[in-house]
């Protein structure tokens, strides 16, 4: 078993058992495991952040609930998935040091969740950061409405298809 298919296998049986699950108990008693594309190596990526190409300066990301959430930009990185150049900002939630990466792209309301996707990448030893879509997840407000969660922002929607990670959840 691979690690994506050993995260993937923890995560499903978190969904279905534990109390602190974004699903409700009807949900869980019904729950089979979530849905995922196969993995793509391709869709792991390891860059450098250009942080010159954002502002640090906090912003107020807008949520599913009608409120804002405050995020502070880290820096774009510049991918090229299906041969299109794409660029999304990874940004740091105020008062924690992880990254985060709100997205959208060209499977969302079809394949994947209307609202978008989530990353959270992670910083290699030499800074690079290691973006790795097989590892998007749907943001809790994909399950229920009793979740508040940050819509990805206009300059990380991509106009290519993404098909990796988390499918829609029925």
């Amino acid at each position: 078993m691979s690690r994506l298919e050993r995260f993937r296998s923890h995560k499903d049986d978190f969904f279905r058992t534990d109390p602190h699950s974004p699903l409700t108990p009807e949900q869980q008693s019904d729950f089979d495991g979530l849905s995922y594309y196969p993995e793509d190596p391709a869709l792991r990526f390891e860059v450098m952040l250009d942080r010159d190409a954002v502002n640090p300066e906090p912003v107020e990301l807008d949520t599913s609930t009608g409120t804002t959430k405050t995020f502070i930009p880290a820096g774009n990185a510049n991918l090229v998935i299906e041969g299109q150049p794409v660029s999304v900002t990874l940004y740091r939630e105020q008062g924690r040091g992880r990254y985060f990466l709100p997205f959208r792209d060209a499977t969302a309301g079809s394949e994947t969740y209307t609202l978008g996707r989530y990353l959270d990448p992670q910083e290699t030893p030499s800074g690079e950061v290691v973006i790795d879509f097989n590892y998007a997840y749907n943001p809790y407000c994909a399950y229920n409405d009793g979740w508040e969660c940050p819509i990805p922002p206009p300059e990380n929607h991509v106009n290519v298809p993404i098909q990796a990670g988390e499918k829609a959840f029925s």
